[in-house]
């Protein structure tokens, strides 16, 4: 299925797919609160909107905001969308369920600001942990009662840290997906960096793409 993607914007890539398959596994019921954080081109928002829930979805970017509600729109789909980092937008509000495919990809420096850099899609910080600690941590209380999460990530970026944070938080988390493949060109690139961190082992050149589920009771 094709997207519209804004220049900037982050395109639908294997994570992406890995977490439209995960969702497309949940129990979503029609009117469900949905909460697509970091949503890009919209494709995941997009699909739980096509299964009748009411979608909300959170970017720090105006063109992925944008790129989103237009593919809403091309698909009969009303999205809203609201700018702003994770849950600030929201922060007054529950849903029934949270994806977010976030940057998870370790740099050696901070996150890029400018306007159309496509690299604050994916730069997350020395480990890789810059978004996903603060998501595992935040997420419960964003969550209704019987509220789930779904967060996709890299290996590389410590999934048992991820499984972790969401436990110590008070959710039940599990691996539900895991897909192996060889890096995709960013990684590629930082691969001797990563070696030098103690990433990545020597030579490796490969990564599992992985979907964390975290359940409310």
């Amino acid at each position: 299925m094709m997207f519209v993607c804004l220049p900037g914007v982050y395109a639908v890539r294997p994570d992406t797919e890995i977490l439209l398959a995960s969702l497309e596994a949940e129990h979503v019921p029609s009117g469900a609160r949905v909460l697509d954080l970091g949503t890009g081109t919209g494709a995941l928002a997009v699909a739980a909107a096509a299964r009748g829930a009411a979608v909300t979805a959170v970017d720090v970017s105006r063109r992925a905001l944008c790129s989103a509600f237009l593919n809403g729109l091309l698909r009969g789909r009303r999205i809203q969308v609201r700018r702003g980092d994770l849950f600030a937008p929201v922060r007054d509000r529950s849903f029934d369920l949270i994806v977010s495919n976030p940057p998870y990809i370790p740099a050696p420096g901070a996150p890029s600001a400018t306007l159309g850099d496509r690299s604050r899609s994916w730069d997350a910080g020395p480990a890789g942990r810059d978004v996903l600690d603060r998501l595992c941590r935040q997420s419960r209380r964003m969550l209704a009662p019987g509220g789930v999460v779904l967060i996709a990530q890299s290996s590389v970026a410590d999934v048992a840290r991820t499984c972790t944070l969401l436990r110590r938080s008070g959710l039940r988390a599990e691996v539900v997906a895991r897909s192996r493949g060889g890096f995709g060109p960013v990684m590629r690139g930082r691969a001797p960096w990563l070696e030098q961190q103690g990433l990545i082992g020597p030579g490796t050149r490969e990564e599992d793409l992985v979907v964390v589920r975290g359940a409310r009771e």
